[in-house]
């Protein structure tokens, strides 16, 4: 990933959740964001990469006073809910506790999103 190439992707498209919330973005490059376009990706493949990706960035929040001070000021853009925020990005927490409160946020969205995705396909079976 490079400068020019970089790109942030919704894991759950923007088409379905319209927000930019924190939890739901992480870095990718241009080409493989416009491949996803507004598809959902495999949560079985692709959330443990995502979790593992997100707590990387969550470290390295907390052990680079300059990165803190970025999320704080994105934090106030992106992060919607003091309730989120404590879960997720509350000081100390281990990756088994932060990728369950990651899951505990983005699955019920990812299901919603299914649910939207799978409701024109079963009305076009009935039909």
């Amino acid at each position: 990933m490079t400068e020019q190439n970089i790109s942030i992707d919704h894991f759950v498209p923007w088409s379905y959740v319209a927000h930019d919330e924190m939890w739901n973005l992480n870095p990718t490059t241009k080409s493989i964001n416009s491949s996803k376009s507004n598809n959902l990706p495999d949560w079985d493949t692709y959330f443990k990469k995502l979790a593992q990706q997100e707590y990387r960035s969550y470290q390295l929040m907390w052990k680079n006073d300059i990165v803190h001070k970025e999320f704080e000021k994105c934090a106030k853009e992106h992060i919607n809910s003091d309730d989120i925020r404590y879960r997720v990005y509350r000081r100390g927490l281990e990756y088994p506790v932060f990728a369950e409160e990651l899951k505990s946020i983005i699955l019920p969205v990812y299901q919603l999103s299914l649910i939207h995705i799978s409701e024109p396909t079963r009305l076009a079976l009935i039909s």
